[in-house]
This record gives structure tokens, sequence and C-alpha cells, in this order.
């Protein structure tokens, strides 16, 4: 058994000085990460222009650096002195713009070529050239016999290694510009990067972030010394990241690469921007690690409030978005249900009716959606017959049309004419639509269609248009042949009628066709008697019910249909947005047919709701 008289010790001594330079100089396993070391060094000499060349000489690549610091006074001191750099006693005294202090970034020239030469003019105004060889313990130091002519310090490494031969210029000036960018900007140093081979010369700017800048973020708390933040909530998920730093040089391009930041906020790619901690510990090799030491910990610790606030700041957006998806997807719907009234009967689809009980609706009476937006009784192809003799006003110069309903609102030419943009005015006439395109009439019954002429892009044209009135096919008669709206009279007989319209702007002439059954047996729906309240079209909002079969719930009351995003489908729906939004246009077909079909059988529901399916679907856009 071993006693205390047994027990030895002692102090930690290298045993072979030149495996461990060996392994430090090794360590570094990134050359762009090496090339930023050589301008550190370069910024921490006071330097105000540092030059990079790359080229290829004799048939051998290198890759120069040159600045005009002080230089090297004593090139003994940097090959005898390695990991006790002198810049450490020069921050001890106060000079906290250096960032060096391992006294080991010369070495990872071993990570980009073969062979280091440093020259520098010393305290004698001579000129001497330190040779560093990968593999080799040995340094030598000597007059050039040159004239230098300026202050500064030239590195050359010859010949690059193979595998570094593909840092073009564009590849430095992208890594510098964000591992350096505060140090370039406090310094005011100016990097210029000559490419020899692709004949080019850039500068190094300071990345610059393009996201809105996060303003009135918590007061950030460490004893163990400042934090400074810059974030950004980011335009572009793809490269936005949040760096992490020290003392204006990056340690980490992606904060969440710590254990401790692998998680929302710092792992969304939605906020980018930097955190610089001075106090951190570097891990000295390769300099792009952290000591999770105490100073680490307190500042996870500090950051704390940081992470609560942007958590906060990212929900809000993420709302924002939904509500904002949740109008798109509404109106894109709501677009495809009213084209499909145009291809329906209305006699048919009677719940789109406007909360009032008059026929000639004013301003005061359209109602408002869940949204706040107006909803028009026209909207839903269902229209209040009315002659012109019948109209309150007779409407004079241009006027406001829905080209999908067939409303008539007197306006202005002037007031129109302030209010449109220039892409709201129609182009040259590219086709034509009947409304309605489908109806079901009784024998002897009157039936009034209007010609909608629209644009390419679907606005609609007004002005010089014409149009041509007739039946094709089946019995009646029409009245108003050549204008925008024609009224059909049902003959005394069952039929069906094809009534054609043709629309001639020019040379252009376009046609349309609209189906009219006439039948001795019409059951008419009940539409609401005087002074009640009917619904229009309604809206949609979410509501989370885990668990629960049910996929949609309509509201009469609130005109909204409730969708459960929380089921399956709907989950299953959310993965591309054009499936979601058919999930959702389905869903709001089926509600509709189930409210205006309260008394239909199931094969009639089931016969309705392929009906309104097929017509919508196809208007989705």
């Amino acid at each position: 058994m071993p006693t205390k008289n047994d027990v030895k010790s002692g102090t930690l001594k290298i045993g072979d000085h030149w495996n461990v330079i060996s392994i430090i100089a090794l360590s570094q396993n990134n050359p762009l990460k090496a090339i930023a070391e050589f301008v550190e060094n370069s910024i921490d000499a006071g330097a105000k222009n540092v030059t990079i060349i790359r080229g290829k000489q004799n048939n051998e690549h290198y890759i120069k650096v040159i600045d005009d610091g002080c230089g090297i006074k004593d090139f003994h001191y940097v090959a005898t002195h390695i990991g006790d750099s002198i810049k450490r006693e020069l921050r001890r005294k106060g000079n906290t713009d250096i960032q060096g202090e391992f006294g080991i970034g010369l070495l990872s020239f071993w990570t980009v070529g073969e062979t280091c030469t440093l020259t520098s003019t010393g305290e004698d105004g001579v000129v001497r050239s330190m040779r560093l060889v990968k593999g080799n313990p040995s340094y030598a130091i000597r007059e050039t016999g040159t004239l230098f002519g300026r202050q500064g310090t030239e590195l050359t490494i010859r010949p690059i290694l193979p595998g570094v031969r593909s840092l073009s210029g564009d590849k430095i000036q992208n890594f510098l510009a964000s591992e350096l960018r505060d140090r370039i900007t406090k310094s005011g140093v100016r990097i210029s990067i000559i490419d020899h081979t692709s004949r080019r010369e850039l500068v190094v700017e300071p990345r610059k972030f393009k996201g809105r800048l996060l303003h009135q973020l918590p007061e950030v708390r460490c004893p163990f010394g400042e934090i400074y933040l810059e974030l950004y909530m980011a335009e572009s998920q793809q490269d936005a990241m949040i760096s992490l730093q020290k003392r204006g040089t990056r340690v980490l391009p992606d904060i969440s690469r710590l254990d401790c930041f692998s998680h929302p906020p710092w792992n969304t790619r939605q906020i980018e921007g930097l955190i610089d901690v001075p106090f951190l510990q570097l891990t000295p090799g390769t300099r792009d690690g952290v000591v999770q030491d105490e100073a680490f910990h307190s500042f996870c610790v500090a950051i704390a409030p940081i992470e609560e606030a942007l958590n906060g700041l990212l929900e809000e957006q993420r709302r924002a978005e939904e509500e904002e998806a949740s109008r798109q997807v509404l109106h894109r719907v709501t677009r495809a249900f009213r084209e499909a009234f145009l291809q329906l009967p209305t006699e048919d689809y009677s719940w789109l009716a406007a909360r009032t009980s008059d026929a000639r609706r004013s301003d005061k009476a359209r109602p408002r959606g869940v949204d706040g937006m107006e909803v028009d009784a026209a909207d839903s192809g269902n229209v209040e017959e009315q002659t012109p003799s019948e109209s309150s006003e007779e409407p004079t110069g241009s006027s406001e049309m829905d080209a999908s309903l067939g409303e008539y609102i007197p306006e202005p030419l002037e007031k129109k004419k302030l209010q449109k943009e220039f892409f709201e005015y129609a182009g040259p006439l590219y086709k034509v639509t009947i409304f309605p395109a489908s109806s079901v009439i009784s024998v002897g019954e009157r039936k009034k269609l209007k010609a909608v002429a629209r644009d390419r892009s679907g606005r609609l044209v007004e002005g010089d248009i014409s149009f041509v009135w007739h039946i094709v096919e089946g019995g009646g008669s029409l009245e108003g042949v050549d204008s925008v709206y024609a009224e059909y009279t049902a003959p005394e007989e069952p039929c069906v009628a094809t009534i054609e319209v043709r629309a001639i702007q020019g040379e252009t002439v376009v046609t349309a066709s609209a189906l009219v059954t006439v039948t001795a047996n019409l059951v008419r729906r009940p539409m609401g008697t005087e002074g009640t309240m009917r619904r229009g079209l309604p809206g949609y909002s979410y509501q989370k019910a885990p668990g629960q079969l049910w996929r949609s719930k309509y509201d009469v009351d609130r005109s909204v249909i409730f969708i459960n995003n929380a089921h399956a489908d709907f989950i299953y729906a959310s993965r591309q947005p054009m499936t979601k939004l058919r999930y959702i246009t389905r869903l709001f077909a089926k509600e509709l047919v189930l409210a205006n079909f309260p008394e239909a059988t199931k094969e009639e529901i089931l016969e309705r709701l392929v009906e309104l399916i097929l017509y919508t679907e196809e208007n989705l856009k």
C-alpha cells in the first residue's frame, strides 16, 4: 500500500519541444483563417494599408501579405518565443486594440504553403528577412542587402499547397469581410487583394447586414465585461446567421454551433448579426472554438433576456405572416368562388346574398366580413335585377363595374382617373364572358344577362367595345342585342337555350356563350323575407382542436368558417402551399353546400359538392 511519503509531485514539462510546435502548427485547419491571422498581425502592428497578392512566379504559386505597419523589430525574439507573444504584455499595459495573445499565429503558414519568408526593416534601419520551412525546426535570419524602401512587413508563402490554390481573390475577400468586419471598421485599415491569376483587384469592405435592425432589446449585463450586440431581422434565411466575435474578430460564423445556443432564436435563420464578447477564452490552435469556463457560463446567463425578447419578436412576426397568408388565401379562395359562380346557376347558390332587405343597396347597407372588408351582395352572383328605369340615378360618364359581379356603381370620371394607378388601366380586349353562364328559369320568365370584357390580365375593359347578342339554339327572344346587357324572355315550352355574345374591339372579335334552362316546374328556394339578414361570403379562422375528427365548422352568426389546424389532414396539406389552398377551398365548398342545401339528400349534397369544387378549383391561382 502506498503511503504519503510515496507521493511525488512536480511541474509539467515538454518532453519534445519540436513535436509540440508541429502539433500547434498543424492545429489550424482553415487556410482562410490563417490568412486572416496574417492580416490581423498587420492590423496589430498599426498598419493602415494591407495588400494581399496572389500570383504565380517561376511555376510556383505564392501569396504575399504586405503592410505599412511598424514592422518586426526583433526576428530572433519572434522565432524563439513561440507561445509567448509580446502582445500579451502590451495588452496588460492597456493597449486593448491588439487581438493576438498566443504567439502561434505565424505557424499557421503550414496550412497554406511550404515556406514562409518575412522581410522587414529593423530599428537600426537594416532590412532583414527570416525564412521558415514547413516541417523544419531551424530558422535563418539574414540581411537582404537591398533597399526595402518603406516601413512595414512583407510576408511571402511559396509554393502554395495544391488544395489552397483554389482560394480565389473573391473567396479571400468574402471571408475577410465577415471575419474582420469590426476590426476593419474600427482600425480604418484598407485591405486590397491583387489577384494576378484572374487579373483583378478587389477591396475588402466590411460586411453589411441587409435586414431590419432590432432596436430596444434588453440591456445585457455581465460581471466579466461588456457584451456588444448588433442583430437584424433577416430578409433572406439562406445566409442568415448570428456570429460570435471577440474584439471585432469572428470566432464562430454561427453561434448555434455551440450546444447551449442550438435552439431558437439562434438557429432559426430568421435573425442575423453578431455578438461580440471580449472576455471569452478561445481555443489557441484553431481560434474557432470557445473554452466553456466560468466566463462563458456568465455570458450564457447574461444573454438569456435577449433570447426571450428575440423569441417574442419571432412569434409576433410568425403571427403577422400567418395573418397575411390567411388574407392571401381568403382572397384567392374568394376569387375562385366568384369565378365559379359565373358558370353556375344563380338560383341554386343563394348564400352570398348581402345582409340587407333592400334590393337597391346603398353603401351603408354593405356588410363587412371578419377581416373588415366589404362583402358585396353582387359578389355572390345573386344580382337583384332592375331595369334602367328603376334606377334612382342615371349614370354619367364612366362607371366602376365588377367584372365578375355585374354591379353598376355610378362614379365621376375625374375621381376614377385620380384613383387609378398606371397598372390598373386595362389593355386590349382578350376575352368575354356572360354573367351568369348558366341559369334556370321558368317558362315565360325573363332573365337579364351581362357581357363582361377583360384583357389578358383579367382587368375589366370598358369603352370602345361593341356587343352583338343572338340565340344560337333553343326558343325565346332577346332584347338589347347591341349593348352590354341583354334580356332573355323564355318561351312557353321547356327547352335549353344557348345564347352567344360577340365582343368587338377594332379587329379583335371574341365570343362567349351561356346556357339557360327553361323548365315548367321550377322549385324556388326561399331567399329570405322582408327585413331578414342573409349571409355573405364567409371568412375563415383557425381553431386548434387536436384529437378532434372535425375538419371545419361554419359559424353562421359570425359568418366564419373555423378550420381545425390540428387535424392530420390540415397538417398533411400544409406541406405544400397549393395543396393547402385546395384543402381550404374544399372545406369552404363543403360548408357552403351544407348551408345552402339544408334539406337536400346525401346524394344531392355530394352532387352539389362535386359541382362546386369542379368549377372553383379551375380558377385557383
